[in-house]
């Protein structure tokens, strides 16, 4: 006969597995919950109007100048400075080609646009490129509205946030289904693209903020 010691053991234990199950079911809840939603979370679009419109360097398919300039003829700023790397390619910078394309494109006042050189890849070391270029404006500017892609306007924005903090920031997302949608788990680029910034994301968060 069982005693009474292990009775009330086997009581106890057969009572704490539901328990067990339930928060092990929720934690796995909420990991997928927290996964699936990865995406939209590194999505900011809140355009304010400011005094200039940045748009940042990493262009896909002309998209995020394409948006600048919509921004800019709805009155979102007075100017717009448009990020060009300082690579060139086939004997021309992109920031040569950059302005070439200004120049022919119909519908645009190239008195409101300049051209912002920069000199590395990542958007950390483009901030000090950007501050560079805004400190040369007259009257120099107070508040910046950043134009990026969708999926870079999280870690963009806290960058340049705490980078810049001079100026008030606002940002506006730019959208390309080639590249990248909140659902990331639907298309293979959308996956690399989302586990991409994210680890850009992180790196800035844990390594790159503190280390000025």
């Amino acid at each position: 006969m069982e005693s009474p010691h292990l009775q009330s053991r086997s009581i106890v234990l057969s009572r704490s597995f539901p328990i067990k199950l339930l928060i092990t079911a929720a934690l796995l809840l909420l990991g997928c919950f927290a996964i699936a939603h990865s995406g939209s979370y590194l999505v900011v679009n809140q355009p304010e109007k400011s005094d200039v419109i940045v748009v940042l360097a990493g262009d896909h398919n002309d998209r995020r100048f394409w948006r600048g300039i919509d921004l800019l003829r709805d009155a979102y700023g007075q100017h717009l400075q448009l990020d060009a790397p300082a690579e060139s390619l086939y004997g021309h910078t992109y920031a040569e080609q950059a302005s070439s394309f200004i120049a022919g494109a119909p519908g645009i006042r190239q008195s409101q646009i300049a051209i912002c050189l920069v000199t590395d890849d990542s958007t950390f070391a483009e901030s000090s490129d950007v501050r560079r270029c805004l400190s040369r404006m007259q009257p120099a500017p107070r508040s910046v509205l950043l134009v990026t892609s969708d999926f870079h306007t999280r870690r963009a924005l806290s960058i340049f946030r705490s980078c810049l903090p001079q100026y008030r920031w606002s940002i506006a997302a730019v959208y390309d289904p080639a590249v990248f949608g909140p659902s990331w788990w639907q298309h293979r680029e959308w996956a690399k693209t989302c586990f991409l910034e994210w680890q850009k994301t992180l790196w800035w968060q844990l390594i790159e903020r503190w280390h000025p």
